[in-house]
Formats: structure tokens, C-alpha cells, sequence
């Protein structure tokens, strides 16, 4: 008896780790509730965070390290392809925010589409992500503000930093008064902060632009010395130009800020794709524009691997340039700030609501309608790291994040792609159009084929069991309306439509190898989850 006991308390630990919510963003949260985020963020707003949280201060040294070991000239050709890479990546987000619009990003996905306890470990590798990469990026501020002072150690002492020899800690009182004003703003609104953010982006661009503008003209004044080098276009071949994709890629890491916002989007399945793919083509497009002018103002062996961009106007005489390209470092450090904070409080309020943390970081504010709680704890965590600690030996960390997020939406695209319907909870917030969807086709059934077919096509369907699953966070229902869409479609002779961009671009070698390791079930329609 203890044997069997212990083998079914096993099983039922493994079930618990296994088991899925329901894809629904409207679950059992009545309109006024205390846990309901406002509807604020438009498509502008959303390009506005996702431009802020991926343009930081990397493009300003990516530039000039990545041509001087990898690429050469061909530094373009790196951002492109990883481009291309992150391209993938948002398509995938961007299916998965608009189909699932709910705060939790990579958590809420992966606790949809594989299981609780891969959702446990996405949500804490995200929170680590986060406040590792915004304690990061508020100690950089402060070398880059000191520039304006005079020197790296002209900041007003309250502000400098300052070395504790019997702890041998070097603290920065900058990076945390940064982080307390950034938590602040965010605190106020998601209406608010995004505006600062959009206002600080739109400065940032237009540095780069000045850089893009200045750096073409003084480049046709001295005829492009930068691409006229001995080793041609490719100087380390093609392999160093894809290892030089490999190291920009993560300067497009950013966007997945976007899909945390999911549930304060006034209409997501419109406007989360938009924002997403404007945002990234927006990046990919400064980032492809600066390498191109900086890499030809300087031969890439002659560049400065930690200021390339303003030792290269100083070079050609422009030296009043590199106050204007440090403004664009400190915006670019600030709004990388706010997206790295903005979406971590969402993330905790998503594992709040599904009973994986305690209720009180699920509270949200009556009046701004935030999850204030959840952003002061969130504050208060990354000031400290970036006061006491140099965190720069754990950025590393935030990589290992960033991958599992980016492995688990891909893995829940497949799972969305190639498991049965009915594996997978039909939010409920569908049933009234697919009620809908059910009578049109119904009365289109009738005006196409008669009378006599469509009884005789709707007698085929009408014997399927709609069943329910007793369980907290599972409820399953099959509905013979989604068999019966897809018997209208076989009787029109066509097919529904199962293939979007993410079906052609995103995975394409994973895909390949689940369809031949990974059979379809027998008597499988051939339809997508949700469709």
C-alpha cells in the first residue's frame, strides 16, 4: 500500500507538472475586477516600447568590435542576417501575443502550450533576465553621464561612485537613483511611462540619424576609405561575417518587451503583430543604415573598438560630435532601462493569478490600474543589484534567459502547429464566434449545396461527444461546430487556411523533423489549435 501510494502521489506530481491552462486572457476576472490592467497601449505605443527596449547603448560598440575581429566591411551583412534571425523569433511572439493576449509573455505561452512546471522555470529565468539586465544597463548610465562632467570621475559626489574597501564593493548611487525614478514613472501608468519612453526613443533615432545624415556626407567628401581596404568586402570570409551575426543579435533583444503588454492593448490581434514587426524593421533598418556609414568613414582594423562611432567623426575633424553621440548613448541606456523593468511586474502578476506566487503581487492599482505592488518590489531588487553589485559578471545569465524564452515560444508555435485541437483548452472568449461563424456557414451550406446535402453533410458530424475536464485550470470542450467548419470547407473543395508566415519561416529544420518523428494522430483534421 505505501508502494502504491507513493507511486500515485508520483503520478499525480508529474500530472500537476503537465497540466494547462486555459488559453483565455478573460478568465474568470469579472469587469471592475482589482486584478484588471487598463486598456491603454495603441500600435504608436507599442513601436515606441519595442524601438525603446531594443536600440540601447550596444549599436554605439557592437559596431566597432564586431568589425575589428568578425566581419570587416560586411558588418551590414552580419545585422541583416541577425535581422532575419530575430525576425523569426517575433513572428513567433507575435502570433502567440495576438492568439493568447494576456500579461506573462514566454511564461503565459509556454504554461498554454507545454506544462506548469516549464512555465515555472520560464517565468523565474525571465525575472532573472530582467533585473540582472536592468541592474546592467543603470550601472552603465553613470560612465556615460560622467562624460559631460569632464572626465570618468567628474560626477557630483552624491552621484559617483564610491569603493568600500572592507567589503571590496564598488557602489554606484547613480544606477540606483535611476532605477527608483524609472520604477516611479512606471508606478504612474503604463499611459504615462509610455509616452516618456516614446519621447525619449524619438531622440535617440534622431541621434542616429544625424549620424547617418553626417557620417554619408563627410564620407562622399573623402570618397568611402573604409571600403577600399586590401581584404576587399570580406576580409575574415564568410564565416566571420556569420559569426559577427551571431554576437549582433543580441542587439535586437528587446522586442519580446512588447508581448508583456499583451492585456493593456486595446486590440491586440491587430496591433501587438503590427508593433512587433514595425519595431524590429524600424532597428534592423538604423542598425544596417550606421554600419554602413561608420564602417566606411574608418577602415575596420583602424577602428576604436570602444567609441567607434564618435572616434570616427573625430578623425575626420568632427569632434564637437561625440557630446551628441554620448546623448544618444545615456537615451539609448534609459529607454533600454524602462523595458527591461516594464515588463518583469507583469510577469509576477501573471504567476500570481495562476497560484504559482502569492496573491499580493497580483494586486493592481484602483486608480492607475498597474501592478504597483509587484513594480516597487521589482524596483527596490534591481536598485540593489545595481548599487552594490557589478553585475557584469553575471550578464552572461541574461543569455541563458533570453534563449530558453525565445526555445519555448518557438517549441509552443510547433505545438499550437502540429498537436490535435482538442489537446489544447478552446478559450471561451471563442465559443460565441464560433457560434457565429457556425450559423453562416450553416446558411452558406444551404444556398450552396441544397437542402438534402447539407443534412446529409451536417448527419456526418452530428454524433461527436462534446466533453468536459473537471479540473482548475483545465476545462476541455469540443465543439461540433469546429468539425462542422471544417466538412463545409471539404465540401466547397477547399481546405481552411492552416499556414501562416510563422508555418513557412519560424523553425523551419524543427518542423521538418517533428513531421517525420512526430506522426499525426489517425482520424486528425489537419486544423490549428484555436482555429
Amino acid at each position: 500500500m505505501g508502494f502504491e501510494g507513493a507511486a500515485g502521489a508520483m503520478g499525480g506530481g508529474v500530472r500537476a507538472l503537465m497540466r494547462r491552462k486555459q488559453v483565455d486572457s478573460e478568465r474568470a476576472r469579472p469587469a471592475g475586477s482589482s486584478n484588471e490592467l487598463r486598456k491603454e497601449l495603441s500600435v504608436a505605443q507599442l513601436i515606441a516600447i519595442g524601438v525603446g527596449s531594443t536600440i540601447g547603448a550596444g549599436v554605439y560598440v557592437l559596431v566597432g568590435t564586431v568589425a575589428r575581429e568578425h566581419s570587416g566591411p560586411a558588418l551590414t551583412l552580419s545585422f541583416l542576417i541577425a535581422g532575419i534571425a530575430a525576425a523569426l523569433s517575433a513572428f513567433c511572439y507575435a502570433e502567440l501575443a495576438s492568439r493568447c493576449p494576456s500579461a506573462g509573455s514566454a511564461y503565459h505561452y509556454s504554461y498554454i502550450c507545454v506544462g506548469e512546471g516549464v512555465a515555472w522555470l520560464i517565468g523565474w529565468a525571465l525575472i532573472l533576465e530582467y533585473t540582472i539586465g536592468g541592474s546592467a544597463v543603470a550601472r552603465g548610465i553613470s560612465p556615460n553621464l560622467a562624460l559631460f562632467f569632464g572626465g570618468a570621475d567628474s560626477l557630483p559626489w552624491i552621484l559617483a561612485r564610491h569603493e568600500i574597501p572592507w567589503l571590496d564593493v564598488v557602489v554606484d548611487p547613480c544606477a540606483a537613483f535611476l532605477v527608483f525614478l524609472v520604477t516611479g514613472l512606471l508606478c504612474v501608468g503604463i499611459k504615462e511611462s509610455s509616452f516618456v519612453q516614446g519621447v525619449v526613443t524619438v531622440l535617440n533615432c534622431f541621434v542616429m540619424l544625424f549620424v547617418i545624415i553626417a557620417g554619408s556626407y563627410i564620407g562622399f567628401q573623402t570618397g568611402w576609405v573604409g571600403y577600399k581596404v586590401a581584404g576587399g568586402f570580406f576580409p575574415f570570409g564568410a564565416n566571420g561575417m556569420l559569426a559577427g551575426s551571431a554576437t549582433v543579435f543580441f542587439a535586437y533583444i528587446g522586442f519580446d518587451s512588447v508581448a508583456s503588454t499583451a492585456e493593456e492593448v486595446k486590440n491586440p490581434q491587430r496591433d501587438l503583430p503590427l508593433g512587433i514587426a514595425t519595431a524590429l524593421s524600424i532597428c534592423c533598418s538604423l542598425y544596417m543604415l550606421v554600419s554602413v556609414v561608420i564602417v566606411g568613414l574608418v577602415p575596420y582594423f583602424a577602428m576604436d573598438p570602444d567609441t567607434p562611432i564618435s572616434s570616427a567623426f573625430a578623425r575626420h575633424g568632427v569632434h564637437w560630435a561625440m557630446y551628441l553621440v554620448t546623448t544618444g548613448a545615456v537615451l539609448a541606456l534609459c529607454s533600454t532601462l524602462m523595458g527591461s523593468i516594464l515588463p518583469q511586474p507583469r510577469i509576477l502578476m501573471a504567476m500570481a493569478r495562476d497560484g504559482l506566487l502569492p496573491s499580493f503581487f497580483s494586486d493592481v492599482h484602483k486608480t492607475t490600474q498597474v501592478p504597483v505592488k509587484s513594480t516597487i518590489v521589482t524596483g527596490i531588487c534591481a536598485a540593489s543589484l545595481a548599487f552594490f553589485m557589478d553585475v557584469s559578471q553575471l550578464a552572461g545569465m541574461v543569455s541563458v534567459g533570453t534563449l530558453l524564452a525565445f526555445t519555448i515560444v518557438a517549441v509552443s508555435i510547433l505545438i499550437l502547429r502540429y498537436v490535435p485541437p482538442d489537446e489544447v483548452p478552446l478559450p471561451s472568449s471563442l465559443q460565441a464566434s464560433f457560434r457565429l461563424s457556425h450559423e453562416n456557414d450553416e446558411e452558406k451550406l444551404r444556398d450552396t449545396l441544397g437542402d438534402e446535402d447539407h443534412e446529409e453533410g451536417a448527419s456526418e458530424i452530428s454524433d461527436i461527444v462534446v466533453e468536459s475536464i473537471k479540473d482548475p485550470l483545465i476545462e476541455k470542450q469540443l465543439y461540433a461546430n469546429c468539425c462542422l467548419q471544417h466538412c463545409i470547407c471539404l465540401h466547397r473543395g477547399s481546405g481552411p487556411h492552416n499556414f501562416s508566415l510563422c508555418d513557412i519561416l519560424a523553425l523551419p529544420g524543427a518542423m521538418l523533423c517533428l513531421r517525420f518523428w512526430w506522426p499525426a494522430p489517425p482520424n486528425w483534421s489537419g486544423r490549428t489549435l484555436l482555429d
